[in-house]
């Protein structure tokens, strides 16, 4: 009785170490991927000029910049806001990891010259330059604005080739809906979903500041993150969720950054590819 007693616990033992062993090797592997993927990471800004964008300002097109809007100097795009325009990658891509650092700085231009500042990041960007408002590709928004920033905005076409879906709150702000992980689904082909912590009370007016805001104060450096994988798309600012999208179209495309109106600085823009 007593000897097979012993050889059970050391079948149990043999059986045991071995399935440990092979755990581990998983989860070795799984580190290994995800080690790879960030080793993979693409630095669209190289710290010296805009190798890799090209502009588009409204009312002069296409790489026609004479004012100086977008420039690069100290290893920071500078965007004035002067103009009302964008700079757009080369390249579109799929299924990624984007990261962005960005401060306001001081100047803002008239329309918006005592409004709040105001940019953004226009993922999934499809079709011709300018199809939007003149200025910009149809695409999906990460807004950039004192106070808002973290917002989804739907620059698409009125047709469900450009939507996203999100869970929201059952009470809007003015004609917005607000993001909420516990909320209901609500899908939107134009128009903008809040991020979660908007203030009720934003005000368009320059250095708006909201009691539950998460972006820093003008002139420091904050973290901008979109991980867009699976039709999914999820904004985090300062290490914060803010926003999340499902069902999101397209689901790939170029990158522009915006000028609106307001002086804002880039010191990274980094894309690591997720598969």
């Amino acid at each position: 009785m007593q000897k097979a007693v012993l050889i059970l616990v050391f079948t149990i033992l043999f059986i045991g170490i071995h399935e440990f062993k092979a755990f581990g090797q998983t989860s070795q592997s799984q580190t290994d991927e995800q080690n790879a993927s960030v080793s993979n990471t693409i630095k669209l800004f190289n710290g010296h000029d805009l190798e890799g964008w090209y502009t588009f300002l409204q009312n002069r097109g296409r790489d026609n910049d004479p004012k100086n809007v977008f420039t690069v100097k100290d290893g920071m795009i500078r965007v004035s806001g002067e103009e009302w325009g964008c700079i757009t990658s080369d390249e579109e891509y799929e299924d990624y990891r984007i990261l962005l650092e960005f401060k306001w700085g001081d100047l803002t231009y008239a329309p918006r010259l005592d409004n709040a500042r105001d940019c953004g990041l226009l993922l999934h960007s499809q079709g011709e330059d300018g199809n939007s408002q003149g200025i910009w590709m149809n695409s999906i928004e990460c807004q950039i604005i004192e106070g808002g920033t973290g917002d989804f905005i739907v620059v698409g076409d009125g047709t469900d080739q450009f939507q996203i879906t999100s869970t929201v709150a059952s009470e809007k702000q003015g004609s917005s809906f607000v993001f909420d992980p516990k909320g209901h689904p609500e899908t939107v082909q134009k128009n903008r979903i809040n991020w979660f912590g908007r203030d009720p009370e934003w005000k368009d007016v320059l250095g708006f500041r909201g009691k539950n805001d998460v972006e820093k104060p003008v002139g420091e450096w904050n973290t901008l993150e979109c991980i867009v994988l699976d039709g999914e798309f999820s904004i985090f600012l300062n290490g914060i969720l803010v926003n999340k999208a499902t069902d999101v179209r397209p689901d790939k495309g170029r990158i522009q950054i915006q000028s609106e109106g307001a002086e804002i600085f880039f010191r990274k823009v980094e894309l690591t590819p997720l598969k």
